[in-house]
């Protein structure tokens, strides 16, 4: 049976809004409308991720969770930019991916829960995953701040790392004190911290980022606090006692490592996609019966998360349409929809499921060719590749973990830099074709004036020559 907590209309019945979290919400709701566009995203990002999520204020049948309206205050800034400026680099093909995700998602559930509940539901559904990506999509406008936004998770990554230390000396989360709480959670004896995430959600949250943290601890510009996000990552993803956490920093160590296969992915991705086949054909169980056999920490719930995907996959004319409500009936334990595509299909149907994956797609493919725009240059091909590394080790993290909405506003802003850098690289490379094309049209002049010696020519034009 699942906890009572999940059924659906469930929530806080009074508003719950601690004083101290009250002013944090109000100084940084000033400084977003108040900073310079490229800086209010590290006040935003702070707030979101140092307020517990149980933070709300109930207005009627509406909950307005803290993380929401951090996200309102965004949006009613976001209608004074410019319609041009929106989506900093462009509309792309991530952003029509991640926009028809949420609404089908929306409609989904709607379909399958009609009425004002449902509506209501869905309008805070779709606040937290569309209204949050258009926030952060319109707050990362250039180069500059994406650099501030890792800095800003690296910051992030420090705090709560810290508190999770603590939590393991003196078995208090000081974010459980704004809720009344304090207590922490033990496994097998061992205490897994949590801060403001949760356990398993901040292991998830903060392994992923190691190859952002290396890529701005390898530019040189900002060295102190790449290693202090690193250090704090690090022990966060420790202190969690989480198989996904640790899957998570795997993924970002697998990913930075295939650095020197950089210009031959397609015979890697080709070779996995055989692998698998093979295993599959060879195996006694299904290929994905591979996940039950991950435990790295002695205690992990491999077996229920190759249940659940082996248990989808057979129930696919129950679920493709819109989704379905029954999966709770399926198993044992079968409500906990620990995997992050398992959840988007099972809550959505198949072609939410088919917008999500888009996402990732089409996110791997626009670093793909950036990298391949930028191609000899070391350091931004590392920078394109960090992201890649990133994406990669978020995509081995769903296959842990379904997310909740912290942990959807930190793979969004991922998806808003990914944008921005692509954007970048694509303008960076037009930029040296042009040059490029002047000094060749210029040094042809030149070759056309009697008595000029070729020499000259080549050593005020390098780059033609």
């Amino acid at each position: 049976m699942p906890p009572e907590h999940l059924r659906f209309g469930g929530g806080a019945a009074e508003s719950a809004l601690n004083p101290l979290v009250a002013i944090w919400m109000l100084a940084a709701i000033v400084l977003i409308l108040a900073l310079p566009r490229g800086k209010a995203i590290t006040p935003f990002l702070l707030a979101f991720f140092t307020i517990p999520v149980g933070q709300v204020v109930v207005l009627g049948a509406f909950h307005f969770t803290v993380l929401r309206i951090l996200i309102l205050a965004v949006l009613a800034r976001r209608l004074t930019f410019p319609r041009r400026d929106k989506y900093p680099g462009g509309y792309n093909g991530v952003d029509q991916a991640v926009i028809l995700w949420t609404i089908s998602a929306g409609i989904a559930f709607f379909l399958e829960f009609p009425g004002k509940a449902g509506a209501i539901q869905m309008m805070g559904s779709l606040l937290d995953t569309l209204g949050g990506y258009l926030a952060v999509r319109s707050l990362i406008s250039d180069d500059e701040a994406v650099r501030r936004t890792i800095k800003t998770m690296a910051a992030i990554c420090a705090i709560l790392g810290a508190c999770m230390i603590n939590e393991q000396i003196s078995h208090i989360n000081v974010f459980g004190l704004l809720e009344k709480a304090g207590g922490v959670t033990v496994r097998n004896g061992e205490i897994r911290s949590g801060a403001s995430l949760g356990c398993i959600y901040a292991g998830a949250f903060s392994g992923v980022l190691i190859p952002l943290f290396f890529w701005i601890w390898k530019d040189g510009r900002s060295k102190m606090i790449a290693c202090t996000g690193l250090l704090g990552a690090t022990v966060m993803v420790i202190t969690s006692h989480s198989s996904t956490s640790s899957l998570a920093l795997m993924g970002s160590a697998v990913g930075l490592a295939f650095w020197p296969l950089r210009k031959k992915m397609l015979q890697v991705r080709w070779g996995l996609v055989c692998t698998l086949v093979v295993l599959h054909l060879s195996m006694k169980a299904p290929v994905w019966a591979l996940i039950a056999r991950i435990d790295l920490t002695g205690s992990s719930s491999g077996d229920h998360r190759y249940k659940l995907v082996d248990m989808t996959i057979k129930h696919f004319r129950d679920w493709w349409l819109i989704g379905t409500p029954d999966f709770v009936n399926w198993g044992w334990d079968s409500w906990d929809l620990c995997n992050q595509f398992v959840a988007v299909a099972l809550t959505g149907g198949l072609l939410t499921l088919i917008f999500y994956i888009a996402i990732f797609t089409r996110s791997f493919g626009i670093i793909g060719n950036a990298r391949k725009r930028v191609s000899g240059d070391r350091r931004q091909e590392l920078k394109l590749w960090c992201f890649g590394s990133t994406l990669f080790a978020t995509v081995v993290a769903h296959f842990g973990i379904n997310y909740m909405a912290q942990l959807i506003m930190g793979l969004l802003p991922l998806l808003a830099c990914i944008s921005v850098v692509a954007s970048e690289a694509k303008r960076a490379t037009v930029r040296v074709k042009k040059t490029n094309a002047a000094a060749e049209m210029e040094s042809e002049a030149l070759v056309a004036r009697p008595g000029c010696h070729p020499g000259e020519i080549q050593q005020m034009y390098p780059t033609v020559y």
